[in-house]
């Protein structure tokens, strides 16, 4: 029986400091069909002896590796975090490159080769998660694993022109032709990748084909990521009778609720969706003190200065437009700082009239899909969806729009608080029929199945020794697109 080997940074595992959020879903998903490991961060760091414990688990056993102090910080608030994360979200400008941070990302992604390289049998499958381990594939070769390889990245993958900006990207991009199948959210994600594999690794083939590197074909693929639809739903019509939404609900006084869910980020792009209800209150006075718009926004990557000068922009504007459109007994705009349990979203979504999911630039962005799988079909709220969202590919019955067009989004606010019911329920069954066809426990096979050959790894002999071909794809299936 061949093991699925997921390998991610962050890992949601018992007592882990780390939780993974929508990364969590999507890998759990994976491993509840294909039993195995999941190989992470542990969450500590040392600054001398670095530790590797196993907790084992059923079906899912979690290994779990310290990582050195002064690398981690090079690796992950240095290259991952002030270099790769800008530029593939398209922001150059923002990208600060270090040779000394290059150095500690590629000792990293070397540290997690070595322990796997311990841990990996032949016919072990192994799927790598996001862009912190563009490099890993390319060391575990160096170490002499020939094991099946794929690479999922969950941010967007940006245009030729901009992914070259990056230094050494030669190097650092061209490695994951060391990996036997890279997956993106989107079919632009990946016909930029193959764009770059064309023009800058000059390797002969095509999308359908694969890329024939001398050592391996390396395909290309869209698998957009999904939420799993109906238990969601469920949990969404336990979770708005719970004492909290009741509160929540109760605080309101009868005025309708627009939320974003969103952690604190650039691309993310709050400050311009704060700016636009700021517009929509100016120029739709009747909803004032009507509607309340709740931010729910977890700080991430507090360390980084851009991130920090972020939080004042934010907090600013918050103030700024409650001090001027609120009353004793209305706030326009409810910022919350902290975290809460995907129970307590679901009901705050089902509660919710209308979602604001405007980022700038976003892989896919599963808080829009929640909010269409948390509604209530009789009397569904409404979708507002930046078209720069990898989700606005599949969600084309939302509102989508420009976030960077403050007007046009406090348009479509006011279209969304005054829409009719039936076009509401219209919109709504045809964006919930997309996502309960693209659910996430389908996800998983959908990948494995162009990796290996088997949805079920188990029902492959020997998953490592399959040729690195794209003959390992069923007749039929496209090894690029899958139905």
């Amino acid at each position: 029986m061949a093991r699925l080997v997921v390998v991610s940074n962050r890992v949601s595992a018992p007592k882990s400091v780390t939780r993974a959020g929508g990364l969590e879903v999507a890998v759990m998903a994976s491993l509840k069909r294909n039993p195995g490991i999941w190989f992470g961060w542990s969450g500590k760091l040392s600054t001398n002896i670095l530790a590797t414990r196993t907790i084992e688990g059923d079906p899912v056993s979690f290994v779990l590796t310290d990582l050195p102090k002064a690398a981690y910080d090079e690796f992950y608030y240095g290259f991952a975090n002030r270099v790769l994360w800008p530029i593939l979200h398209y922001r150059l400008d923002l990208a600060e490159f270090s040779r000394q941070d290059l150095s500690g990302y590629t000792q990293i992604n070397d540290h997690f080769a070595d322990e796997l390289h311990e841990l990996l049998k032949p016919d072990d499958v192994v799927w790598v998660h996001d862009y912190h381990f563009l490099l890993l594939a390319k060391a575990l070769r160096e170490r002499g694993h020939r094991n099946r390889i794929g690479f999922f990245l969950h941010t967007p993958f940006p245009p030729v022109e901009i992914i070259t900006g990056l230094p050494h990207h030669e190097r650092i991009i061209s490695a994951l032709c060391h990996y036997d199948l890279c997956g993106f959210q989107t079919e632009t994600d990946a016909a930029n990748f193959a764009r770059y594999v064309e023009s800058e690794c000059h390797f002969p083939g095509d999308r359908k084909r694969g890329y024939d590197t001398g050592e391996r074909i390396v395909r290309i693929g869209d698998f957009p990521v999904g939420v799993e639809t109906d238990s969601f739903n469920k949990m969404a019509r336990r979770a708005i009778r719970s004492s909290f939404a009741d509160g929540v609900l109760s605080s309101l006084s009868g005025r309708a609720m627009i939320i974003g869910v969103d952690r604190l980020d650039y691309s993310k792009g709050i400050q311009n969706r704060l700016e636009a209800f700021e517009r929509f209150l100016a120029t739709y006075p009747e909803w004032r003190d009507n509607v309340t718009y709740l931010q729910i926004t977890p700080k991430s990557r507090s360390e980084i200065p851009e991130y920090m000068d972020m939080e004042r922009n934010v907090s600013s504007t918050v103030g700024r437009v409650n001090g001027q459109y609120g009353e004793a007994s209305w706030t326009p705009i409810r910022y919350v700082n902290r975290a809460h349990t995907r129970t307590a979203l679901a009901g705050l979504y089902r509660a919710a009239r209308a979602a604001l999911v405007t980022p700038l630039r976003d892989g896919m962005n599963l808080v829009a899909k929640e909010y269409v799988a948390a509604q209530d079909a009789d009397d569904p709220g409404v979708l507002i969806l930046s078209r720069f969202a990898g989700a606005a590919v599949e969600c084309k019955p939302a509102l989508l729009v420009n976030p960077y067009d403050t007007e046009a989004v406090a348009a479509a606010i006011y279209r969304a608080l005054t829409m009719p019911i039936e076009e509401r329920r219209a919109r709504h069954n045809a964006l919930y029929a997309i996502l309960a066809k693209n659910d996430i426990n389908e996800w998983p096979g959908r990948f494995l199945t162009a990796l290996t050959g088997a949805e079920t790894l188990g029902a492959t002999a020997s998953a490592g020794s399959l040729p690195h071909s794209a003959s390992a794809v069923p007749e039929g299936r496209s090894a690029y697109r899958p139905n």
